[in-house]
């Protein structure tokens, strides 16, 4: 776990601005009495990840202000209104010349997601031509892992709201899932009814 926890760098997507939750940008959601970014960073912390670098967009400085983000590389995305392909691109540019051999990537809005299923999906890293994923019931999820071997493609494919969606439907067969659906939960905080979820 030591040599994973150097080389997998964790990547959590933050920038988007909560058009269906009436403006309110996902980051600033309040989970367990504070902001859902750094609950997020928390459990990619707790879940093995050395490093984490978070890509932050609709008001970023907010964000920086409210949350407590010491010790993460925090990645400015001017184009997030574009989607999540836009924060993908910068976060895994944000990784270049890093060392990072690897990026396991979570999403802001997936609190049920916790350090358990981040460490099973950290745990199967071997190389920078990894490509892992968790699921859920056999159903591909996040975290996703992306070795290094795989950026620079998925830099050049990653568009609007599909992020790599593309990429890891044309390798279905190369990812490693991870089961976790016996430890983790992978609803989306989208609408105003989803924010039963929080607490």
């Amino acid at each position: 776990m030591t040599e994973n926890k150097d080389q997998v760098a964790g990547l959590l997507l933050a920038a988007g601005g909560g058009r269906r939750l009436g403006g309110h940008p996902k980051a600033l959601l309040s989970h367990r009495g504070r902001p859902l970014v750094e609950h997020a960073v928390e459990v990619l912390r707790a879940g093995g990840c050395g490093r984490v670098h978070v890509v932050l967009g609709a008001r970023a400085e907010e964000v920086r202000e409210r949350a407590a983000l010491a010790g993460c590389v925090l990645v400015d995305n001017p184009d997030w209104e574009e989607g999540m392909g836009s924060s993908l691109r910068a976060g895994l540019a944000s990784l270049a010349g890093s060392g990072a051999r690897a990026a396991l990537v979570s999403l802001v809005d997936q609190p049920g997601i916790g350090p358990r299923a981040v460490a099973r999906v950290l745990g199967v890293y071997e190389s920078p031509g990894t490509l892992a994923a968790a699921a859920y019931d056999g159903q591909r999820g996040h975290p996703v892992l992306f070795g290094a071997g795989h950026w620079a493609e998925i830099t050049a494919t990653a568009t609007g709201d599909r992020g790599a969606r593309a990429y890891l439907k044309a390798r279905q067969d190369a990812i490693t899932l991870v089961e976790c659906g016996d430890v983790a939960r992978a609803f989306d905080i989208d609408t105003e009814a989803d924010l039963v979820h929080l607490e």
